[in-house]
């Protein structure tokens, strides 16, 4: 078989898909920011039974209840890879048998934009079924062994999100709870909500955008919300930028994020204020 080599005009000519992680605070609007995708080419994988927030939103929805169809439904929407053992979860076997159970795959084309509203309700969905399974329990004496539950759902959830990220057509936004702590220096500290602790380790290294959605006061000591879209930022948050064509701080509007790194967006002057109020309430959703 001949090398196949792809040149810089096929590979800039190639459509590709955003990959993020939403991370914040409960309460911070998280959820709220689907309002903010085309309905039409969005697919909200609804994992919380949190879509309050978003009731008026007009796309569709899928509801996962088990660590088995959220990896099915990842194989159906981002096809096989060809490197697995037919007897590993993302093979092209393991593809055909979830093609013959949901259908042709082709009917999902129009879904440009898949959100998963969370990853932390992911893990524990994954934590749950690793529980169960062989490498849970000590080989000598049959007890649980939380260390192998442990060791197991980080390469699942490593797995999953890795072949998510491999849908290269599509944009995939992770939505993850935020943590925030002290260190043993008094300093404040934030992590990713989710069992174990591989996961939200490498997360970072798997998808393309990390932005922290956060309420930052502006000059006047008036708050508003915000993406945080840079690594070094004074507040500590999380964040990365692959793309490098987001600034610091970003609307919280995720159609105009997708539109900023392909650098189809409207004029600056045509974005939402960042200076504008934006107070956040409990329910997930954001009052103006």
């Amino acid at each position: 078989m001949a090398l196949r080599i792809i040149t810089a005009d096929e590979r800039q000519a190639e459509e590709r898909g955003v990959k993020a992680a939403i991370l914040g605070k409960p309460g911070m609007g998280k959820t709220w920011l689907l309002n903010t995708t085309c309905a039409v080419t969005t697919l909200f994988m609804d994992l919380e039974a949190g879509d309050l927030a978003v009731q008026g939103w007009r796309g569709a929805s899928i509801r996962p209840r088990t660590w088995e169809e959220c990896r099915d439904l990842a194989l159906f929407l981002a096809g096989p890879n060809p490197a697995l053992r037919d007897d590993q979860p993302y093979s092209a076997a393991q593809h055909a048998r979830v093609v013959r159970e949901y259908g042709d795959p082709a009917r999902m084309d129009h879904y440009v934009t898949l959100f998963i509203d969370s990853i932390t309700v992911a893990g524990r969905l994954c934590f749950q079924w690793c529980r169960g399974q062989p490498e849970a329990f000590a080989e000598r004496t049959g007890k649980p062994d939380v260390r192998g539950a442990y060791g197991l759902h980080g390469r699942e959830m490593i797995a999953w999100l890795t072949h998510l990220q491999h849908a290269r057509g599509r944009n995939v936004i992770f939505v993850g709870i935020l943590d925030e702590k002290l260190d043993d220096f008094n300093r404040r500290v934030f992590s990713l909500q989710i069992e174990g602790s591989k996961t939200s380790l490498e997360l970072p290294g798997i998808v393309d955008e990390v932005l922290t959605l956060a309420e930052i006061k502006d000059q006047g000591g008036q708050p508003f919300r915000a993406l945080v879209c840079h690594t070094l930022n004074p507040w500590g948050y999380p964040a990365k930028d692959r793309s490098g064509r987001l600034d610091l701080l970003e609307p919280p509007d995720l159609g105009r994020i997708f539109a900023k790194i392909r650098r189809t967006e409207a004029p600056i002057a045509a974005a939402p204020a960042l200076t504008a109020p934006l107070i956040t309430a409990a329910t997930d959703t954001p009052t103006t």
